[in-house]
């Protein structure tokens, strides 16, 4: 490991909590949740849904599945993994991407999973984990196809997502490539510099906790195309998470792309599942890899 002291060790308190707490950086954040809210309560009201399905025994161990319109056999599955910094957020406020991906022939799920000061950032990645476990087990029951998953995450979601990359799924006992591919936004991807943010107080982070959880000093073993999306308003040292991921997703020998998104912030970024021609949905449906769906 070089011995180079990292990027963010010269910031100010405050220059650091702009770089590394996104609602500092876009203090407006809650603009776009209302701008998805329309779509959100559509897809809430009108589309199939087995909600609240337990995948473990935790009260937050739970999925909403939105099945395929209309699959003559089981349908290609995407999970969707939200932000919040691993401390907040739920399921419910992400149905939208179920409204853009069910009407395409897409099984959706939107997942729940542990949230810190309940729950450690252990607990938080674990709960993720085994999330996937009962997809890759039981995702057939609910009319989708076990061999054909893909995922995305924003934020600490997409930090779940490199996890799930990270993991030995044989040691499982299941496939060893649990997914076709991953979409990976605005991630943040070793929690160390979070310790030095107000989050913290909520996260508890401690050495050996970081230490477990930084999927930037993992090897990825899960074989799939990857799909790194940042946007081009986020600041810079956010950015740059981006970018040391793909570094560590190269030295493995790991096919990826990167892309940075101008005119998006950390949290209008997710807007893009509300447009059928943005990068974010088209990385998707090519991971997904059905030709009417692209």
């Amino acid at each position: 490991m070089s011995n180079q002291l990292p990027i963010w060790c010269t910031l100010t308190p405050d220059e650091h909590e702009f770089q590394y707490n996104p609602q500092k950086a876009f203090p407006d954040f809650d603009r776009s949740r209302r701008h998805r809210e329309p779509a959100n309560s559509a897809a809430r009201a009108e589309l199939t849904c087995h909600r609240d399905i337990a995948y473990g025994p935790h009260a937050l161990h739970t999925l909403d599945i939105y099945p395929a319109r209309g699959a003559a056999g089981p349908a290609p599955v995407h999970v969707f993994l939200h932000g919040g910094y691993w401390r907040a957020q739920d399921k419910a406020n992400f149905a939208f991407v179920a409204g853009a991906l069910v009407p395409l022939g897409i099984t959706t799920v939107i997942a729940n999973y542990e949230l810190c000061p309940d729950s450690t950032l252990d607990g938080v990645a674990e709960s993720a984990l085994a999330a996937f476990a009962f997809l890759a087990r039981d995702i057939g029951e609910y009319g989708g196809d076990p061999a054909r998953i893909t995922l995305s995450g924003h934020s600490a979601g997409a930090h779940l997502g490199a996890e799930i990359i990270a993991c030995d799924w044989t040691a499982r006992d299941l496939p060893r490539d649990l997914i076709r591919g991953a979409t990976l936004i605005s991630g943040i991807f070793d929690p160390a510099p979070a310790r030095q943010t107000s989050v913290d107080a909520q996260l508890k982070l401690t050495d050996e906790i970081i230490a477990r959880r930084n999927v930037e000093a993992r090897p990825p073993l899960v074989s799939c195309p990857v799909a790194l999306i940042v946007g081009g308003l986020e600041p810079w040292q956010w950015i740059d998470q981006t970018y040391r991921y793909s570094h560590h997703l190269h030295r493995h020998d790991k096919e990826f792309s990167l892309h940075v998104v101008p005119r998006r912030g950390h949290f209008d970024i997710i807007d893009e599942y509300l447009d059928p021609q943005s990068l974010t949905m088209r990385s998707i449906l090519a991971h997904v890899g059905t030709e009417e769906n692209q």
